[in-house]
């Protein structure tokens, strides 16, 4: 079988000093798990050309992508690898309008965030910081 590598952008969008995470459909891959906004990057599109498209596309929201936070990869099984690029992100409307891939939605505190989210997001939002940009609830 031939090895893969997946790239991906993330969005932390801030809103009033929280973050929007979102709950993927019962039907998805990782379904029912909580993460942040954002998808694969298509052939040929710039990072932040993706990950404004994702989110639009996902939440109905128009980000400003502010900085990019961390990087991380890791393998979905044997032949498979994720590379994902996390940005902060900034929002002025807290109107969300789900996809089909997403059941919820979320404006959380960093607590809500800790209990909420994948363990594996979690321990990167502690390595990189994330709980402590400036602003967050």
């Amino acid at each position: 079988m031939e090895n893969t590598i997946v790239v991906a952008v993330k969005g932390v969008i801030v809103h009033k000093g929280k973050v929007l995470i979102v709950k993927r459909a019962a039907d998805d891959v990782g379904g029912g798990t909580w993460e942040c906004v954002g998808g694969k990057i298509d052939f040929g599109e710039q990072l932040e050309t993706a990950l404004i498209r994702e989110i639009e596309e996902e939440v109905g929201l128009t980000i400003t992508v502010e900085k990019i936070l961390y990087a991380t990869t890791f393998n979905t099984d044997p032949t498979r690898q994720v590379v994902i690029l996390t940005y902060l992100c900034r929002c002025d409307s807290e109107a969300v309008i789900l996809s089909e891939e997403h059941s919820e939605y979320l404006w959380a505190t960093s607590k809500k965030m800790k209990a909420m989210l994948a363990p594996g997001i979690v321990t990167d939002f502690e390595k990189y910081d994330v709980f402590k940009l400036e602003g967050l609830h």
